[in-house]
């Protein structure tokens, strides 16, 4: 299945807890590679990109954010599973309104069909390329 030839928005949001950040786990098959990026998702049309963040934390972790601050926008032009993407994200910095979050390794998580993670991982990993987070540029507002 490739992706449609168009734009997609998206609001994501960056969880910091002192060296750890708040991230889920994706795999290229084509690529054989294994990544990170922050969680969240696509902006309805009408709905404010903040608004979108909410909805996608409740919506796939029933979990509530506070202190939402936006960051800046990121365009992100990739292949994925060998197909082209289009991306435009609105980046914000927020946080768990329930401290339970901050005590989980990791929680499996639902996003349409198919079963994700989502975990802590130091900073320092990305940083230093042990492993990756994607967009690229995005480690800059970590």
């Amino acid at each position: 299945m490739g992706f449609a030839q168009h734009i997609r928005v998206l609001a994501l949001g960056m969880i910091r807890d002192q060296d750890r950040l708040f991230v889920s786990e994706g795999i290229d098959r084509v690529k054989n590679q294994k990544f990170y990026r922050f969680l969240g998702g696509g902006v309805d049309f009408g709905e404010p990109s903040a608004a979108a963040l909410e909805r996608e934390f409740q919506e796939e972790l029933g979990a509530e954010l506070k202190d939402i601050n936006y960051l800046g926008c990121l365009e992100n032009i990739f292949t994925f599973d060998g197909n082209k993407g289009h991306e435009i994200i609105q980046l914000y910095r927020c946080s768990f309104v329930d401290d339970r979050f901050y005590q989980l390794s990791e929680l499996t998580f639902a996003e349409g069909e198919r079963k994700k993670r989502a975990l802590w991982l130091p900073v320092d990993t990305f940083r230093r390329g042990e492993l990756i987070l994607y967009p690229d540029g995005i480690l800059a507002y970590c």
